[in-house]
């Protein structure tokens, strides 16, 4: 018989802990429900989040809520520039005997070994501590003076950027941006909603008073549910339509690798599930193409943003429009 802890939830059940997640995330950070939306189904598709907006409305406070709704332990790790990879990672030390070294060596973890790490200002560090990550998103795991140290599971990093723009930042490589299986903006709140943030100040209020209603193991059983919602042709068919016109268009340089399309398949799946279904329908795919895959496409030549992302996503919406949805 299957034990509870390594059983998939079925849609009803991923659906009302999706709902209990999402309210409470949305205590801390308000008037954005579809940014609170897109952030936990990237945690239940088993990926990782890149918040990227000007300072100030609302990245760390998203990231916090999302890690004090699990419970799981957390690690915030500030980037600056002069951060080194061994401070996020760890390092191998000398072991002491009453005060004398051995001659042995021992793995002392850095903060990247938790269930949910905040890499906060990811930009700020530079290109080599930056890299120091890909390895621990790709696979789960860490490779330190040629041994291989596993991360907890579940793993999921949130990291948060300001634009390149601004001083002192290091614009993330392609390789790493694509590690990332959703780039979110949160942007300015409506008046209404910013009145409210005055009123009740729910980052101070709300933040600390969060408590978890999701466990590893429900966690685990959710993205193990992820794994059994289908995909049918026309899906397929759809996502590889997009896919094909990001490769094609006249104004990307690069465009969606087969990772990236993977990447939107799986976080359409989790879409489905949390919405209490086990088939995963078009509208999945169109409605997370553009988070999903605007920073893992190159435009040729742009004006706008150090890397893009304006006219990227401009792009993507042009294809969107363009290619046909399937009834």
């Amino acid at each position: 018989m299957q034990s509870t802890e390594s059983r998939a939830l079925c849609p009803t059940e991923a659906a009302e802990l999706g709902q209990k997640l999402r309210t409470n995330v949305a205590r801390a950070l308000r008037g954005k429900p579809q940014v609170v939306r897109q952030a936990v189904e990237t945690l239940v598709a088993g990926g990782h989040l890149l918040l990227e907006d000007v300072p100030g409305v609302g990245k760390t406070t998203l990231a916090h809520a999302l890690a004090r709704s699990i419970d799981a332990s957390f690690q915030r790790i500030q980037f600056t520039s002069d951060l080194l990879p061994s401070d996020v990672l760890g390092a191998a030390m000398p072991e002491l005997l009453e005060g004398r070294p051995t001659g042995a060596l021992h793995f002392h973890e850095g903060p990247i070994f938790a269930n949910v790490v905040l890499a906060d200002e990811i930009n700020r560090a530079s290109p080599k501590t930056q890299s120091a990550l890909l390895e621990a998103m790709s696979e789960a795991r860490v490779s330190v003076d040629g041994e291989t140290h596993i991360l907890p599971d579940p793993f999921f990093v949130v990291a948060t950027q300001n634009p390149t723009e601004h001083y002192g930042t290091s614009p993330l490589p392609e390789s790493q941006l694509d590690r990332f299986q959703m780039r979110l903006s949160i942007g300015y709140p409506d008046p209404q909603n910013e009145a409210a943030v005055l009123r009740d100040d729910p980052g101070n209020r709300e933040l600390p008073n969060l408590s978890a209603v999701l466990s590893r193991s429900e966690l685990r059983r959710l993205r193990a549910g992820v794994d059994n919602v289908k995909l049918d042709d026309r899906v397929i068919g759809y996502l590889l339509g997009i896919v094909t016109e990001t490769r094609e268009h006249e104004a990307l340089a690069v465009g969606a690798s087969t990772r990236a399309a993977l990447s939107l398949r799986r976080v359409a799946q989790a879409r489905a599930l949390l919405d209490e279904r086990d088939f995963a329908i078009p509208e999945d795919v169109q409605e997370l193409a553009l988070p999903v895959l605007a920073h893992r496409v190159h435009v040729a030549r742009h004006g706008g943003g150090e890397d893009g992302a304006e006219e990227a996503a401009w792009i993507l919406r042009e294809i969107l429009d363009r290619v046909p949805v399937p009834l």
